[in-house]
């Protein structure tokens, strides 16, 4: 029996509640679909996705079920960016999880289709379709078009800078500031939203080709439509999340992620998902897979192409098919069909041929964007886990996007607690090439592990500095980060990891090639391995954690 046919009959007041809200008696005995969106005023990324919502719902109805829309918006991280909301980030995650789980568990539902487009609204969706298992199918919300030039919204820090320089009029700005986004859709660089659309692509859940499909264009509607009839097919089949879930899967997912140079907050993201369907995943996936999978596409901002010129030269298929002696080809995807068939699928129906005729109305190719394994635009890929006296956990860094001097760096600390001191040192030149800034107490427990996009903004944007100063925090940053950005050290400060015991004047070194970061000495004196850690244990003698007490929203961060 149908989930939804046995709530019928346990609870009499179903019917006649469901008929109140418009349902037709006929309805009733049908499929019953939840079609969850995070569609909202609040952003490019989730204000068309109604649009898609109603493509499904029409679609779910044609296939004999009945649908029901619901929403709980998502916030924008380039709007909480830099201020108090953006402690909000991760918690929202949390809770748009717990909201999806909600509204599928407490209804009579037997199937889903998800809706999402950004950074932390697609990883609640696919926790959410982990933890339930029922059937479900993601639909990405795409990319937004690229601005004149190819520009995108962090172009507006370096204009802001130079406004602040007198190098530019208020006036001249506004011209940036009406063309960065030009479009709804996820932005136009491989940000955290870009990457986890890829993701969930990556890992099954969404239609094969449907990541980063240009926001509202006839294709993305097909996909939609197509995945309200296949969310019904799933249910009848009875084909669940975690049957697609598996740590094969997840690989296929990580290996896609070092060939697109994705975001590190997948880091986050994945392992999360990863959790609810049952599956262990760890830094030492990521880092080894990154070792072994080169980059193939060099993406803005690290890169030349918007996300939109991903997809139009052939996207995640075109990856996969560059990939497919490395990836799990025989792993289930959400359209019934191997990874492996879904490939075979798609050059029947002439995906890859439209891939190039795409690309011949920029006179390109589509090598030209997603390279071959023959010609990586990286030779590995492009993600590094560190470890070291200050990170014995670990601690993540996207090399892809580094100065190659970088690779190997050893400077001076200076110490911060919060991220306004820190960009405020930066912008008033209190910082100095040869620096490693350590941004502090600012992960999960200290400060619900913000972005730290407006610090490192701030770096790049100082040509003296962009190249010659690190940045380590146990906070995370933004897909869209660029220069020697090393996030996530573990343990944080605010449990007594060695980060919390770095002090000014402290040497840092930081070796990509070795996977290390080590305090190596301070002042005049060097340190062995072993002085570094007697030195450090000294330092955290009579340390008591911080009293930290949250509530609302906050409450919501879980460990």
């Amino acid at each position: 029996m149908l989930r939804s046919q046995m709530i019928r009959k346990l609870g009499p007041e179903v019917d006649p509640i469901l008929v109140g809200a418009g349902a037709a008696p006929e309805d009733l005995d049908k499929v019953q679909i939840l079609i969850e969106t995070t569609h909202g005023d609040s952003h490019p990324g989730s204000r068309h996705l109604m649009q898609l919502a109603e493509q499904a719902k029409c679609a779910v109805y044609a296939a004999q079920g009945r649908p029901s829309v619901y929403t709980v918006t998502d916030i924008c991280d380039g709007v909480a960016t830099g201020h108090e909301g953006m402690h909000y980030s991760l918690a929202s995650r949390n809770v748009i999880a717990a909201m999806a789980e909600i509204h599928a568990s407490a209804a009579p539902f037997d199937g889903m289709v998800a809706v999402s487009t950004c950074d932390k609204a697609i990883p609640a969706h696919l926790m959410a379709i982990a933890r339930l298992n029922l059937p479900a199918v993601h639909v990405c919300g795409g990319s937004m078009a690229p601005g004149p030039d190819g520009m995108s919204a962090e172009k507006c820090y370096e204009t802001n800078a130079l406004v602040r320089a007198g190098e530019m009029t208020e006036a001249e700005e506004w011209y940036y500031k009406c063309s960065a986004c030009p479009s709804c859709g996820a932005c136009q660089y491989i940000g955290t939203a870009s990457t986890m659309q890829i993701m969930s692509e990556a890992l099954g859940l969404a239609l094969p080709g449907s990541a980063l499909v240009p926001a509202l264009s006839s294709h993305q509607m097909q996909f939609a439509a197509q995945a309200g009839k296949r969310a019904v097919e799933l249910v009848k089949q009875g084909l669940r999340p975690r049957d697609i879930l598996t740590k094969e899967a997840f690989e296929n997912a990580i290996m896609i992620h070092s060939a697109v140079a994705g975001s590190t907050n997948a880091v986050l993201h994945l392992p999360a998902i990863a959790a609810e369907a049952g599956v262990a995943l760890g830094l030492e996936e990521f880092d080894r897979l990154h070792r072994e999978v080169p980059v193939l596409c060099g993406m803005k901002t690290a890169g030349r192409w918007p996300t939109q010129m991903f997809w139009y030269a052939g996207g995640v298929p075109r990856i996969m098919r560059e990939l497919r002696e490395l990836l799990h080809l025989d792993v289930m995807t959400v359209t019934g069909h191997t990874l492996g068939e879904n490939l075979e699928i798609l050059e029947r129906q002439g995906f890859f041929r439209r891939s190039e005729e795409y690309m011949r109305n920029y006179r390109l190719r589509p090598e030209d964007v997603i390279q071959t394994m023959a010609s990586p635009y990286e030779s590995c890929g492009g993600l590094a886990v560190l470890h070291g006296n200050i990170a014995p956990e670990g601690a993540v860094v996207k090399h892809a996007a580094l100065d190659k001097k970088m690779f190997h760096f050893t400077g001076k600390a200076v110490v911060f607690d919060n991220e306004a001191d820190t960009v405020s040192a930066i912008l008033d030149g209190a910082v100095q090439p040869g620096s490693v800034i350590v941004l502090r107490n600012v992960g999960i427990l200290g400060a619900g592990m913000p972005e730290m996009l407006k610090a490192t903004e701030a770096l790049w944007n100082r040509p003296e500095l962009c190249a010659s100063v690190a940045l380590v925090t146990d906070g995370r940053f933004s897909g869209a980060t660029r220069g020697p950005a090393v996030g996530h050290v573990m343990p944080e400060a605010a449990k007594g990891g060695p980060i919390a015991f770095i002090r000014d004047g402290d040497w840092i070194e930081i070796h990509i090639a070795e996977r290390s970061i080590r305090l190596v000495g301070a002042g005049e004196k060097s340190f062995t391995p072993q002085e570094a850690e007697a030195e450090l244990a000294r330092r955290k003698e009579g340390w008591t954690p911080p009293v930290i007490r949250r509530r609302g929203a906050l409450a919501y961060l879980a460990e």
